[in-house]
């Protein structure tokens, strides 16, 4: 009985480490309590090492979408409804995509699964989306980086890689 505990044990433990190493980018947070209202949201960390983001997402074609991280899925909650701009997004828990458009632009995809493997997108659970404002920086972000913060008395969700900044405002 000893034995099949340990071996059970070393089995579990085994498959653990094996997790672990898939997942081998770190993992980020942001947090803002703005009117009462708290935002998380809980993504991975990939790194440009050397290479170009825009070598790497220019490769979507119109319509795919990026999980805005790596590993498993941006998990975004809200413990209030928000309104980004004309949509609203009810109290939740939801992944989080970027999709890209035909004209370069993207939208913020809010999607009703969250937990899954950031490439398992399943279109047909998108709640809605809200178009995000790019922008060059003069700083280069080596990692993925998620921020939540107050600005004129709303929120701002932004999402800087290599150059690349996107963001959206919300209350």
């Amino acid at each position: 009985m000893k034995r099949t505990f340990l071996a059970i044990l070393g089995a579990v433990a085994f498959a653990a480490l094996g997790l672990t190493a898939y997942a081998a980018n770190g993992r980020g947070n942001a947090k803002l309590t703005l009117n009462g209202k708290t935002v998380t949201v809980d993504y991975g960390k990939p790194a440009l090492k050397g290479r170009k983001v825009e070598d790497l997402l220019g490769q979507l074609s119109a319509g795919q979408v990026w999980r805005l991280g790596a590993d498993k899925s941006t998990t975004f909650t809200t413990t209030g409804d928000l309104k980004f701009g004309d949509v609203t997004v009810p109290k939740g828990e939801y992944s989080l995509w970027a999709e890209k458009e035909a004209d370069g632009s993207w939208k913020l995809v809010f999607n009703k699964q969250h937990g899954q493997w950031g490439t398992d997108h399943d279109a047909a659970q998108d709640l809605a989306s809200v178009p995000l404002k790019v922008e060059t920086s003069k700083k280069s972000a080596e990692t993925v980086e998620i921020t939540l913060e107050k600005e004129n008395g709303a929120g701002e969700i932004s999402v800087a890689w290599g150059t690349m900044e996107l963001s959206a405002n919300f209350n």
